[in-house]
């Protein structure tokens, strides 16, 4: 994945250029939006499943103790496609967490989130593609080990059970602090701890959640944020986040014509050129077909 620079790159070359390219060499994603359906809600599964890039069925808030075992049959009547959908396991701590990873095993889907990660990768994944989420301070400070680890294909950070471990109360500042809504330090440095790492080892990275599912206007802003810095996967806790996260990370037609401009102009020369007063040079050139091989899919 390329990432860009505004200082770097001058204001209109960046804002045509902010889009990332959802593509790793382990896995291959459909697109940024990555939708949470509980396990438990068998008419819920299909329908997220339609509506966004990439589903989550989930099994950590998804599904309790008495219907663990009805959420279980849903996974497997769902006959989702594999490549976009993934299972979300409770903890390694929990006590279902055996049980969970033995019936994902007894499927088609290898893809599979674990949440609440230690210090270590579980020994008993082989087989997976594996999503740690980054939300236990052991996770964060062994955040290298998860990036690294050969059965890892991307990173997934938790800001608000990171709060909690952290024993802290709110993992974004409130109405009564100078900038209401933005992360904490503690929390913006997890932030870009999980991409930086995720990106030193060649893999993916996905944003936390944006629980206020009403605010859209906020949801809008964050996950253009997170496009821009260079996150490949924005989760949704509510179908309508959608649309709204898709809005964010896909080029709009201003960096469309930009890109198309920049092809036909990489046609005439052998090196860098100017383009409205700006050098455009190889990595502008590729950003910019990357673009255009991205709207085709």
């Amino acid at each position: 994945m390329l990432h860009v620079n505004e200082h770097l790159l001058g204001k209109h070359v960046f804002k045509a250029v902010a889009s990332v390219i959802m593509h790793t060499d382990s896995l291959e994603l459909a697109g940024p939006a990555i939708l949470f359906a509980p396990a438990d809600r068998a008419e819920i599964i299909p329908k997220a499943a339609e509506r966004a890039d990439l589903v989550i069925l989930d099994l950590e808030d998804g599904a309790g103790d008495v219907n663990r075992e009805s959420a279980y049959q849903n996974i497997k009547n769902a006959h989702l496609d594999p490549a976009t959908t993934f299972v979300r396991v409770v903890g390694p701590s929990d006590e279902h967490y055996h049980q969970d990873i033995a019936f994902v095993r007894e499927t088609e889907y290898r893809n599979v989130i674990v949440p609440k990660v230690g210090t270590r990768l579980p020994k008993n994944l082989d087989g997976f593609n594996v999503v740690p989420i980054i939300e236990t301070p052991a996770a964060l400070i062994n955040i290298q080990h998860f990036a690294e680890h050969p059965l890892v294909v991307g990173l997934y950070w938790g800001a608000d059970d990171l709060t909690i471990g952290l024993g802290g109360a709110y993992s974004r500042q409130r109405n009564d602090e100078p900038t209401p809504g933005r992360y904490r330090e503690t929390m913006a440095y997890a932030r870009s701890q999980t991409l930086i790492h995720a990106a030193a080892a060649g893999k993916w990275a996905m944003d936390a959640v944006y629980q206020d599912f009403s605010d859209q206007d906020g949801l809008y802003l964050e996950a253009l944020d997170s496009a821009r810095m260079g996150f490949s996967l924005y989760p949704c806790i509510h179908p309508r986040q959608v649309e709204v996260v898709r809005r964010a990370f896909y080029p709009g037609e201003e960096q469309i014509t930009w890109a198309r401009r920049i092809a036909e102009e990489s046609q005439r020369h052998s090196g860098a050129f100017k383009l409205d007063g700006e050098m455009v040079d190889t990595p502008l050139i590729t950003l910019a077909f990357n673009l255009l091989n991205r709207i085709k899919e």
